[in-house]
């Protein structure tokens, strides 16, 4: 029986740091804020993966905490839950995602992205899903503050 799980996840704009958005970093004056590369949409997905094989959350696997996952690669913490999941019985079947953003524009880097996230969980890019939205200028997105990522995943038990 297939499962699926949901994940979100939403940084503060800070200077001084690095926008990273499914492992691609993006030209900005602005980056975000957190404990590692602070890459909401990689950290959505993760919650989505964890969420639908019954595994926690990314809190509990990657506390904020603990000074090992300082400045980590995202994409590195996705592959080691692909792992987790994988070890729990269960294949991948495909990934949604959405970018909440104002700017910068995702158009011209969704396939890197989805290209470097499938990469990271072993997935033909064609189970990868990315899209991008923006706040309308409303709420801490649309005032420019943040970025929030929403993630669904479906897996299925391994044969």
């Amino acid at each position: 029986m297939s499962r699926v799980g949901i994940g979100y996840d939403c940084h503060r704009l800070a200077a001084g740091r690095r926008l990273v958005l499914g492992g691609v970093e993006l030209p900005s004056e602005l980056g975000l804020e957190g404990h590692s590369d602070a890459d909401v949409l990689t950290h959505a997905i993760i919650d989505a993966l964890l969420g639908a094989a019954g595994l926690g959350d990314i809190g509990e696997h990657f506390p904020d905490t603990d000074e090992r996952y300082r400045d980590a690669d995202s994409l590195q913490l996705l592959a080691s839950v692909v792992t987790n999941v994988i070890a729990a019985g269960f294949q991948l079947e495909n990934i949604d995602a959405t970018v909440v953003i104002e700017r910068p524009k995702l158009g011209a880097h969704k396939h890197e992205i989805k290209t470097r996230l499938a990469q990271a969980m072993g997935l033909d890019p064609e189970r990868v899903n990315v899209k991008a939205t923006r706040g309308e200028g409303m709420g801490f997105v649309g005032r420019g503050e943040g970025v929030a990522a929403l993630a669904v995943a479906s897996i299925d038990p391994c044969a």
